[in-house]
Order: structure tokens, then sequence, then C-alpha cells
């Protein structure tokens, strides 16, 4: 497979075309949920009545020749009504009853209702009913502006053609009953309804089922009658809440007045105006087709969504949990081991066999063995002074080598290792070939069997080395992990990777200590048997990210890496956000490199399997899918606070807040940092987090479409400051 060193640029056209189709959806989910059916709605005081030709006329009203003209019903004839519909529980089972005793109704329907159950509004045509429109989100026709009523019944039409391939002529407005009490306000809505060519519905008898008043109300309201045998429009509901009471009572209106003569029919026909469908052209119904689709897709997509928010929710709940009981069992460990592991452990059946390693050639284990210290060096004349005095400074009982491998510097770095003159410090120069090929050069240079690792814009405290070094004096050892802090701390950004560092990292290298599958041993600190090195083949080349390739290899051999909290080092973090991302993005493209190239550890037994099933597992769950749907997730809570009840995704982002606060704190503890800086963490929520996020979605689609991605440099500051003056390289 060929592999292209550029990186990929346009995705992220993509990616914005994805974010604002996701915004438009969950913009139209939002729109549409205005469809609650029959819900309270604010009364005006004291209104205005409709004129007295429309409130003292029939409850039907056209207005074919500008005029409005209120029709009534014929004798014995019914028109059963249904508003709010279409419903996927309780419209089936009205037709059902109505099937049964071959009667017909009319059905006005919400638009979004349709575009959402296609099948059933087709149904309902199918069996010889009338469909009418009741807008698109059951809007008050009466409140809401002129361009906000025609948008609705605009939709519901294109609703109707993607469904069904037809148009209606008949409308009735949401929270309108019987023509006497029509206000001025519905009238005006209602005309211009009607000068658009619809015929407005409104009802002789209002059952007011929505209220669930029982069977035997919503029947005798549909009963009630000015005189025997007088014909009616009656209002029921077929959604908005539990109609079972609706059901029973249109057997029983049905069954009790059959046997006196009436029928039951739609509206259209009882009236003899034209159908209440109309055919539409194909582009009408492309149209329709368009809307449907992308009305049930939103509805689909933010049901997922919410299902994926309490998943994630849970999820990270329950890691928060775990990293804190795994953190606690970690320090009790700890303190019942102070130092360094004590005694001479025998090998375990099993356990790899390394020549020359103390503990499994019978020779006892060296209290203080020699220590070679190898530090990488490119370009990092702005640190490398600090880096080198700290090592040399060092309070280790034992002999004591630091090597630093300028790997093809082209600024000052080797002349300022030079000018050092540091007892125990040596210089190697070789061309550029990248931090592996430095590292592998420095091991082969080193003498001692302990290889300690530091990057070259590190510093150690005087005891790291001996930290370091002590868990070794167990043979089943083969690496330590130290603890890397940051050093550049001031400023919101700095603030932030340094939660990052002792809540996320620190706390995460405890758990893996404690389950025996650490992925990671940091380029910063960290120490290795020299034949723990040899057995993988030293320093591997293949990835980004050699620190955690090169410690998935080694645990895949049944050595154990450990983490050793006292070891401490300070790091210089990047200094601005494109820094930061360039720094994240080799680490997390890195890292899916490493997890790719070990994926066979999840079938393997031993140290191998514990790698493969609990941390690659782990990798893959909290630091590839989970910030691959955040982004989805961050927008679906900004759907929840605009278009759902605020107070459920405030109340949870709070509380997640508050435990991950509450987590910080303890971390802090443990690492014996002050807990000042936790008053940042809320910020990190808005910013920090949606950029690595960012950072995972680059790493993946770069390794989707198998670009190389090439190393990424960071600009030095010089956070530990005392560079000596020398002359810059040549």
């Amino acid at each position: 497979m060929t592999v292209r060193s550029r990186e990929p640029r346009g995705h992220w056209v993509l990616l914005l075309l994805g974010a604002f189709a996701l915004a438009v959806l969950f913009l139209l989910d939002g729109f549409a949920r205005g469809a609650v059916g029959e819900a309270p709605h604010r009364e005006p005081v004291r209104p205005a009545p409709a004129p007295p030709e429309v409130t003292g006329g029939g409850p039907v009203v056209t207005l074919a020749d500008g005029t409005p003209r209120g029709l009534r019903m014929p004798p014995r004839t019914i028109a059963l009504t249904f508003d709010d519909g279409p419903d996927p529980e309780w419209t089936p089972r009205l037709l059902d009853v109505l099937r049964r005793r071959d009667a017909h109704a009319t059905f006005f329907a919400i638009g979004a209702h349709i575009a959402q159950h296609p099948a059933l509004t087709r149904r309902v045509l199918r069996e010889g009913h009338d469909i009418g429109s009741h807008t698109y989100t059951h809007v008050d026709m009466a409140a809401a502006p002129a361009w906000r009523d025609r948008l609705e019944l605009d939709l519901t039409q294109r609703a109707l053609a993607g469904a069904a391939g037809v148009h209606t002529r008949l409308m009735r407005m949401p929270y309108s009953s019987r023509p006497d009490g029509l206000t001025e306000a519905e009238w005006r809505a209602a005309e211009r309804a009607g000068e658009d060519g619809y015929v407005i519905v409104l009802a002789d008898r209002d059952t007011e089922d929505w209220a669930r008043p029982g069977t035997a109300e919503i029947v005798r309201s549909a009963l009630a009658a000015g005189r025997r045998g007088e014909g009616a429009v009656v209002m029921l509901h077929d959604s908005g809440g539990d109609r079972t009471q609706t059901v029973a009572a249109v057997e029983q209106i049905i069954d009790r007045l059959r046997p006196m003569g009436y029928r039951f029919t739609t509206l259209t026909q009882a009236l003899g105006l034209p159908p209440a469908q109309v055919a539409v052209p194909v582009h009408e119904r492309a149209a329709g087709w368009a809307l449907v689709t992308a009305q049930r897709a939103a509805a689909t997509l933010t049901g997922t969504l919410g299902a994926l928010f309490a998943l994630a929710g849970i999820l990270c709940t329950a890691r928060l949990v775990m990293l804190l009981i795994f953190a606690h069992v970690h320090m009790r460990r700890a303190r019942g081991h102070p130092g360094r592991v004590r005694g001479h452990p025998r090998r375990a059946r099993g356990a790899p066999v390394l020549p020359g390693v103390p503990g499994y050639d019978g020779l006892p284990p060296d209290p203080f063995p020699p220590v070679s210290v190898i530090v990488p060096a490119y370009n990092e004349e702005a640190g490398i002074a600090a880096t080198v005095r700290s090592l040399a400074a060092t309070d280790y009982p034992g002999t004591v080598e630091v090597i630093v491998v300028d790997d093809g510097s082209t600024d000052r770095t080797a002349a300022i290792v030079e000018a050092l003159r540091l007892p125990g410090v040596r210089l190697i120069r070789k061309p550029n070939g990248g931090k592996p090929s430095a590292l592998n050069a420095g091991a082969a240079a080193a003498r001692a069997e302990i290889l300690v690792l530091v990057d070259g814009d590190t510093v150690f405290r005087h005891d790291t080395i001996r930290h370091l070094v002590a868990p070794m004096s167990d043979p089943r050892v083969g690496a330590v992990s130290g603890n890397a802090k940051v050093a550049n701390r001031g400023g919101l950004l700095g603030r932030w990777q340094h939660i990052e560092y002792v809540i996320g990292f620190n706390l995460d290298r405890r758990m893996f200590d404690v389950l025996r599958c650490m992925p990671t041993v940091p380029g910063a600190v960290g120490a290795f048997r020299r034949a723990a090195l040899a057995r993988v083949g030293g320093v591997p080349e293949e990835t980004l990210a050699e620190d955690t390739d090169l410690t998935m290899a080694i645990c895949r051999t049944g050595l154990r890496v450990v983490y050793e909290e006292k070891a401490l080092a300070w790091t210089e973090a990047p200094s601005s956000l494109r820094q930061l991302w360039r720094q994240r993005y080799r680490w997390c493209y890195g890292t899916m490199q490493a997890m790719w190239k070990h994926r066979r550890a999840v079938v393997e037994r031993g140290g191998s399997g514990r790698l493969g099933r609990r941390g690659l597992v782990y990798l893959t769950v909290f630091h590839v899918l989970t910030p691959l749907l955040a982004p989805a997730i961050d927008l679906f809570a900004l759907y929840g606070l605009v278009f759902l009840d605020p107070a459920g995704p405030l109340l949870m982002w709070a509380a997640f807040t508050a435990a991950q606060t509450a987590a910080g704190a303890y971390a802090l503890w443990l690492d014996g940092e002050p807990i000042r800086p936790l008053w940042a963490l809320p910020f990190q929520q808005i910013v920090y987090r949606q950029l690595l996020y960012l950072v995972v979605v680059q790493s993946v689609v770069t390794a989707v479409l198998g670009v190389g991605l090439r190393w990424q440099t960071i600009r030095r500051t010089g956070t530990f400051g005392d560079v000596p003056d020398v002359p810059a390289a040549r």
C-alpha cells in the first residue's frame, strides 16, 4: 500500500457539512416536537368574538366566493372527527372499530405525525376516510403570525404529498371548538386559510375526550342534540395521550345511534363537497418525500442520540467510579509497600526467562544497580540545560551515566550540552532519524542494564531516578512509568493540561497498574530493563507513539509494567492551542497505530491477554469511540436545552461536573497537589474537551484514509530557562 505523507484536509469540509446536517435535523425535530396534541394554551382575556355570520352558522365554513358560509350536517348524519393523529397505538385501534362497524370518519392530522407515520396515513385513506390538516406542529394559529400559519399548513401539505401523494382541502385549527366559541383572532387565521382554498371545520359537539372525563361522559357529550334526528360534527382525538376511553366511546356512539337510523360518514360525503384529497404531481411528491425522510431521520437521530447520551453518561460515571476505586486500591498497596518492592520473589510458572536479569539467573538483586539515562534531543536548546542539570543532580546512590543523543539538531542543543561540562554526561551526535532511532542509539551506547528514558524538555527531581529504579528489585517488572507533571501550568491552557495530567493520565495509570495492563510508559519519565528492551527488538520505529508501542510490546512478553507515583518529573506542555493540537494529534494517531499493531493481544493469554482484554478494550471505548460520538452528543445536549426540558441536561452536566471536581480533588490530593486549579475544570468542558475530541476525529480519518502522519514537532518556550550563552550550531 502506498503511504502518503500529506495530511487529509478535505474531510474537515465533510465534517462541517455533517455538523450542519445534524444541526438541521435537530432543528427540524425540535420544530416538529411542537406537535404535542391537545395541550393547554394561553386563553386571551375577554376576546372579541368572531362575526355573527360565523358564530351563528354551521360548523363547516367555506369562503368559495369570498363570503363565509356555514354548512350544517344533514339530518341523522354524524361526522366523527379525530384530531392530533396519526398515532401508532390509538389510530389503528380506532380504524379497527370503524372498519368492523362499516363507518367512516375524518382525521385531522398533524403534519409532523404524518411524516413520522406515512404508512398509517396511507391506511387511513385506503380504508375510505378523509384526512384534513391540523397544522404541522399543533400551533395556535390565532396567536402565531400569518407567515407561521402559512408555513404550518404548507408543511402539512408537503408531508401528505410525501406520505400518500395527495393534498387536502380540509383544515381544522388547533384549540378551536364550536362556531359560537370562535374569537375574532381565530377567525382572522381561519379566514386566511379559507382564502387559500381550505374548508374550515369546527364542531357541533366537543367531547373534550383529551381530558379523559370517562367513557360515559364522552358518549353523553357526543349524543347531546338540540332536537331529535339532527346531524352533527363530533370532535374526538386519536393522539395526545391515553385514548382508551375514546376507543370505547366510539364503539358505543355508533352502536347506540345506528339503530336510530344514523349514518357515519366523512365530511365531504355528508355535505356533497368535492373530495377532500387531491392527487399531486410527481415533483410535489418528491419534495414531500424529502420532508418525510428528513423528519423520520431527525426523529431516529434524536432518539438514538438520546440513548447514546444516557449510555455515555452511564459509561463516564462508571469510569469515574472505577478510576477512584482503583486509585484507592493503588494508594493502599503503595502504603503497604513503601519505597521499593522488598524481598526476592520467585519466578512464577510460565514467566519469561531473561538472561542477565537478577532474580532469574540465581543472582541476588543489586539494591542500587547502575543506571544509564538516555535523553533524545532534537532542537531542544530552550530546555536541554535544565534537563541535563537535573539528571546530574540526582541523589541516586548507584552509578548514573547520562547520554544525550543529539538527533541532528539545527539549533544550539549539542553546543549547550558540551558547554555544561558536567561529570557523567556524554553527548552522542547522529544524523536526524527520529526519536526512536535516537533512543536506540543511546541504548546501544549505554553501559548499564537499567535504562531511564527522558525527553529533552523534562526536569527530574533529585530522587526521581531512585524511585524509578526501586520497583526493578522485583525481577517480574520490565518497565516502570513515572509521574509526569505539567511545569508551565500558568494560564488557563496550562491549568487545563495540569488537570488532565493529574486526573486523566495518572488516575488511568493507577488503574492500569492494579489491573496489570499498563499501555504506556510516558516518554518523559520511564525506566526499562535492557533485557526487556532487547527482547522486543528495541524501541519500535513503526508508530508515532513509540512509548506506547514499546510498553505494549513489553506487556505482551509477560513482564509487568508498573506505575511509581513518587518518580516525579516536570515537562513542558504546549503553550498554545495550535501546539497542543499538534502534540495530541501525534499522540492519538500513534496510540491507535500501536493498538492496531498489538490487536492480537485481545485473543492471547497471560500478560498479553490482560493488555488486550483490559487495556486495549478500555482505550478503544474511552479514548476512541466515546470521543468520536462526543461532538454529536454535545449537539444533542444543546438540542435538549433548546427544545426539551432544559432541567435534565443542565442537571446531568452539573452533576457530572461536580463528580469530576470531587474526583479531581482526590486525584490532586493523591499527587500532593493543591486543589486550587479545579476552578478551571468547568471551563475545560466547554473548549478543551471539544478540541481533544476533534483530535480523535482527525486521527481516525487519517488512519482510515491510510495517510502517513509525519512527526509533529512542538516549539519549546524554555519553561525552565537557564540557557548557557553558546554559539549557534552551524
